[in-house]
């Protein structure tokens, strides 16, 4: 009997020993055709350090008057997008673009934001703390409330092993923020499910795909592919799509990556988004100025406006009303319904129990 409880306890103690602790680094699941994530070396991705991150995510403790949070213009239910063109902030100010979706954004390597104005998620989490027209804080306040709270002590010292409140500084909250939005994975929509061979596509999303993917010269090309490549779909490279009208000075009203670089050739050039979940995340645009799916199939099957640097992708696609459903009907078999309803990424403060009732 001694020796029966001995193998027992030996055994769930190697059971225990081979589980990731909240301080060791976790690889994220990903699909076989996907390159395995690209970590920040000062950074690795811990489940302590991702359930922080997440409720610094949904804390609006975060912002100038403890009004909004990320989640405010990040919505799950969205595919961690905003419904709004352009998201107002805690000022009343309006922003002067479309709130990107952050499904797989931990595996975007060419920059972040509409312009790649930065390289990496730590970088990123920290401008929308501090810019005016979004959550408008200064790190004065919000390490004062930080350090005051217990629940951060805690959970700051199990993610990042400090010995104080006071270790509790803006670089260690941008690494909390930038491993939940890693760990923001979306791969199970149909299109997926399909691709594994559990399910079939319908004979309109099966056209879709065709057009989409222009895989049969029987039928139309719509381009898409060129630039919305998956597994990702999006080639993570920045493209102007002849949205934009030039200007008199032969410039736009927002030359996008352009601005960043400073090269003349770039301007009107955004980065391309990923159209997963692409249902889920209207209005659409870098300014959010087509409101439906229709609305963007119809610029693209226009041709766009001229631009010296438009893509020759975007072309007039002359496709026919039948073209234009089945394309769209593909396009909602990106939509990843266990994305959007995961827990793992839900608001923690948020009691499930009390409808409409949050706990902060």
């Amino acid at each position: 009997m001694y020796r029966r409880v001995i193998i027992i306890v030996s055994l769930l103690l190697g059971i225990w020993a081979c589980q990731p602790k909240a301080k060791e680094s976790i690889a994220f699941d990903l699909p076989a055709s996907v390159p395995a994530m690209q970590m920040v070396e000062n950074n690795p991705a811990t489940r302590a350090g991702i359930e922080l991150g997440r409720f610094l995510f949904y804390d609006p403790i975060l912002s100038a008057d403890s009004s909004q949070s990320c989640a405010s213009c990040h919505f799950q239910d969205l595919a961690f997008s905003d419904p709004s063109p352009q998201s107002v902030g805690v000022l009343g100010l309006r922003g002067d673009r479309n709130a990107m979706s952050l499904a797989n954004v931990g595996l975007y390597y060419t920059g972040l934001f509409w312009d790649g104005r930065v390289q990496t998620l730590e970088e990123q989490s920290l401008h929308p703390i501090a810019d005016r027209r979004e959550l408008a804080g200064d790190w004065q306040t919000i390490l004062a409330r930080l350090h005051q709270s217990e629940l951060y002590f805690s959970k700051f010292k199990t993610a990042f092993n400090i010995k104080s409140k006071a270790d509790i500084q803006p670089d260690l909250v941008s690494k909390a923020l930038a491993q939940f939005e890693r760990s923001l994975l979306s791969f199970d929509s149909k299109f997926d499910k399909v691709e594994r061979g559990e399910l079939e596509f319908t004979l309109s999303e099966l056209r879709g795909w065709t057009i989409f993917f222009d895989a049969n010269t029987a039928v139309p090309a719509a381009e898409c592919n060129h630039c919305h490549i998956d597994p990702l779909f999006s080639n993570l490279k920045y493209e102007n799509n002849g949205l934009q009208e030039l200007t008199a000075n032969g410039d736009y009203t927002d030359n996008g990556l352009g601005t960043i670089s400073g090269k003349k050739y770039d301007n009107g050039k955004f980065r391309v988004p990923t159209l997963r979940n692409i249902a889920l995340t209207a209005p659409y645009m870098h300014d959010g100025s087509l409101a439906t799916l229709e609305e963007v199939v119809e610029h693209y099957n226009s041709g766009g406006h001229y631009g010296e640097n438009v893509s020759p992708n975007v072309r007039p696609l002359l496709l026919s009303g039948p073209d234009k459903k089945d394309l769209i009907a593909f396009l909602n078999t990106l939509t990843d319904s266990t994305f959007i309803n995961n827990e793992a990424y839900s608001n923690p403060f948020y009691d499930k129990t009390l409808e409409n009732t949050y706990i902060y």
